[in-house]
């Protein structure tokens, strides 16, 4: 990793994305039992969950942000709730049907390959199990659709991986999610190329 993806970046990401505190709050707040986080990042996510989440587990490939993840989870009340390691969304470490709840939280736009990590939320989910998402994703505007494209080849670099133009809805009902309670919405706070959000609750049959 560079000191740009290891120091700079996480510190811009924070910033950025101050406008979705609030949804971010509401997301998280709703993980119960067991949890996995998909990609911790610095640990931001961690003051949101409740009593309610007995047991939160995150990964992150990012050695430099798990750090800083760590030092956040020391902050948190019931610290030892946090068990944090270095981690693949696309191959998860953990066996079938372990997790209550799965947070994705703006972290599906940077996986290389978001159908393999999908397919992995979907195994190691209960049946029965939740998967909380926020994640920005391909405008079903037009003119947006066409910004987005235009700005991705640029945007990925800038952004360390991250993607424009996902259907990260899609990507989840194919690997056996019902949509629920998530939906697609306009963030009125963020810019429009990133201001189409998937948002809520999906099952695990």
């Amino acid at each position: 990793m560079s000191l740009y993806e290891d120091k700079l970046f996480p510190v811009l990401l924070d910033w950025a994305t101050r406008p979705v505190y609030r949804d971010r709050e509401r997301i998280v707040g709703q993980a119960k039992g067991c949890v996995l986080e998909l990609g911790v990042g610095t640990g931001s996510n961690f003051p949101f969950y409740g009593d309610s989440a007995t047991e939160i587990h995150g990964i992150e490939p990012a050695q430099a942000l798990l750090e800083l993840a760590r030092e956040a989870a020391s902050q948190c009340p019931h610290p030892d709730r946090f068990v944090l390691r270095t981690g693949d969304a696309q191959q998860l470490p953990y066996p079938d049907h372990h997790f209550d709840t799965v947070v994705a939280c703006l972290v599906f736009c940077t996986i290389p390959d978001p159908e393999k990590a999908a397919a992995e939320a979907f195994r190691v989910l209960k049946p029965g199990g939740t998967l909380l998402a926020l994640e920005h994703v391909l405008s079903d505007r037009r003119w947006i659709q066409r910004l987005q494209k235009g700005m991705n080849p640029a945007w990925k670099h800038l952004a360390c991986g991250c993607q424009l133009t996902r259907d990260t809805a899609s990507i989840f009902r194919e690997a056996g999610f019902r949509l629920h309670k998530a939906s697609h919405r306009r963030h009125p706070k963020l810019p429009a190329f990133a201001g189409e959000l998937l948002d809520g609750a999906l099952l695990r049959p």
